[in-house]
């Protein structure tokens, strides 16, 4: 079977879109995160999506399926915050390797289904690993700026154990993504060569994907795009690129200038425009796919998706508009050291 980079040199590829909004068209109560496993829970567990891998596996394998049916080439784990640092917010640390493999292995189940209906379009599983609640460069206290609420190892240990849970999940590929605290991202990664080191076991690629928080061009942690990519690229990614926070509109320069300076793959996945006033998100799929064709004929972008606000019909119109445009070529120097 091909490889994701056997496929990254032919197209375009596709990955999924939201995973919190379509839990959220389910209207899921509290009842519905606790299952029956949970259902004596000392404390309230609404909005924990990552426990539904273990609570309500069939509603997060329908929404995987939802996007492979429309298009997606890459499907992410429902694991967004399945790390023991934000469960602990729930009381549910204890909790976090068991997601991650669960996640993983729900979403392997639903890619393997579609691609043994398609062997030419095999689909991938990325591990999805989130950014946290907690950040390693910014103080929580404004009156003591020097203040951590978290340190570089314990950040370390979690996403390990995340990285280990995903991988013994079945996973293709790791997925870092939502970046707003590089030194976070810097965790993950040595997380995940520390894992692959401890182990022996064959090295996934990784992607990658910051956060570019507003107008300024910067993330959260205040890095510009060019610091963020040069902070990162020792990680050897597959992939860099850009999600959240912006809708496509907005994060257009900022995908035009990674594209001009990454030396690999380049992915963008924006939010479906920006959020109204009731936090609702209105651009339509057909406005979503048109900004992302618009990058690939431009020759910006590898791989394109959607994040907050995208649903299945956002995915299905992007893959439309991008399937028969070339994908952006690799530069001359990467292509000389590979």
């Amino acid at each position: 079977m091909k490889t994701i980079q056997d496929c990254l040199k032919e197209r375009i590829l596709v990955i999924d879109g939201a995973m919190g909004t379509m839990i959220q068209k389910h209207k899921p109560t509290e009842e519905t995160f606790r299952g029956e496993r949970f259902k004596d829970w000392h404390i309230d567990v609404k909005n924990n999506s990552d426990l539904m891998n273990l609570t309500q596996p069939q509603i997060i394998q329908s929404i995987h399926e939802l996007y492979l049916e429309a298009g997606a080439d890459i499907i992410e784990t429902n694991t967004f915050a399945a790390t023991r640092i934000p469960q602990a917010d729930y009381e549910m640390q204890d909790l976090a390797y068991e997601m991650n493999l669960e996640g993983a292995k729900i979403a392997r189940k639903a890619a393997d289904n579609y691609t043994a209906k398609d062997p030419s379009k095999p689909r991938f599983v990325a591990g999805a690993i989130g950014p946290l609640n907690k950040t390693l460069s910014l103080s929580p206290d404004v009156n003591n700026p020097g203040f951590r609420s978290v340190t570089f190892d314990e950040v370390v240990d979690a996403y390990y154990e995340q990285v280990k849970g995903l991988v013994e999940g079945g996973v293709d590929l790791l997925l870092i993504e939502t970046i707003f605290d590089t030194l976070n991202a810097k965790g993950a990664i040595f997380a995940i060569k520390k894992y692959f080191r401890d182990t022996g076991k064959k090295t996934l690629p990784v992607m990658i994907s910051g956060t570019i928080t507003d107008a300024s061009g910067r993330t959260l942690s205040g890095q510009t795009l060019e610091a963020f990519y040069t902070s990162v690229m020792h990680a050897k990614p597959l992939s860099i690129g850009l999600n959240c926070a912006l809708g496509a509109k907005e994060m257009r320069p900022h995908i035009e200038e990674l594209s001009q300076i990454a030396s690999c793959y380049v992915s963008a996945y924006p939010n479906a425009g920006l959020p109204n006033a009731m936090g609702e998100y209105d651009e339509q799929p057909e406005e979503t796919a048109h900004f992302l064709e618009d990058w690939a004929k431009e020759g910006f972008v590898n791989i394109v998706g959607g994040c907050c606000g995208t649903t299945p019909d956002h995915i299905k119109h992007i893959a439309g508009h991008v399937k028969n445009i070339k994908p952006r070529p690799l530069p001359v120097i990467e292509k000389e050291l590979t």
